[in-house]
């Protein structure tokens, strides 16, 4: 497939090296103009190109930026053709992107993406920390395979981002449609947890609506007070320490 990714952070970097080196023809973008992307995002044959040069004739489009600048690719993606999937890997942090009242007043952060856009999207690997996207994806069919859910509301486009979860090492699990991804938002039992896909499944059916934007706001101060970063294995265990 002819793929883009737009965002050069831990996880749009991750998935650039994974889906290159996998055979897709990648092209990467960043806000700051291709000479400013890493080597290593281009190791496996991606290449660096404008934004606007990142999303022409592609048949997926990953969007891994803040979620603040979510509205700042809209005229980016207007010309877009309305086959093009486009997946959307943010999360909202108020205190990372700002508030956005539209979602403190609990409508869907997907929907709310879509809404910028004005285009539906797909979310997915939004509920991985970037360390087990980089070092935890293993084979389909290997025991103990970690699950990431996947949400759209077209059953094609959700098709395809989860055959791209799957090539990123990661076994699928069909989330649903947009207005059903509030499972998988911050600090949700299903967010960045490390399950497996029967145990994602469980956790996606008891998420708590209400419940999860009151823990994603402890859990930011929580990690605040730390003296130092958390491992990857400590930052999972935090945030399954909120579901026990």
């Amino acid at each position: 497939m002819k793929l883009a990714v737009i965002g050069t952070g831990p996880i749009g970097t991750t998935l650039a090296r994974t889906f290159s080196a996998g055979g897709h023809d990648v092209e990467v973008a960043n806000s700051r103009g291709p000479e400013t992307v890493d080597a290593a995002v281009l190791e496996f044959g991606a290449r660096a190109v404008t934004s606007r040069e990142a999303v022409r004739d592609k048949d997926v489009i990953i969007l891994s930026v803040p979620f603040g600048r979510i509205p700042d690719l809209a005229p980016l993606l207007a010309s877009v053709p309305t086959e093009t999937v486009v997946i959307d890997t943010s999360n909202y942090f108020p205190e990372l992107s700002g508030r956005v009242e539209a979602v403190d007043q609990g409508q869907v952060e997907s929907l709310w993406v879509a809404e910028q856009l004005g285009r539906p999207v797909v979310k997915a690997w939004n509920a991985v920390l970037a360390g087990t996207l980089q070092t935890r994806g293993v084979p389909a069919g290997t025991p103990g395979r970690i699950a990431l859910p996947v949400a759209a509301d077209s059953d094609a486009a959700r098709r395809v981002g989860m055959g791209l979860v799957d090539e990123s090492g990661f076994d699928p699990c069909d989330a649903g449609v947009l207005a059903d991804s509030w499972r998988q938002q911050p600090m949700t039992p299903a967010y960045c947890t490390e399950l497996t896909l029967p145990e994602l499944e469980q956790a996606l059916a008891a998420a708590d609506r209400d419940e999860a934007p009151r823990n994603r706001d402890r859990q930011m101060s929580r990690f605040a007070t730390l003296t130092s970063a958390p491992t990857l294995d400590e930052t999972v265990e935090l945030n399954r320490s909120l579901h026990r």
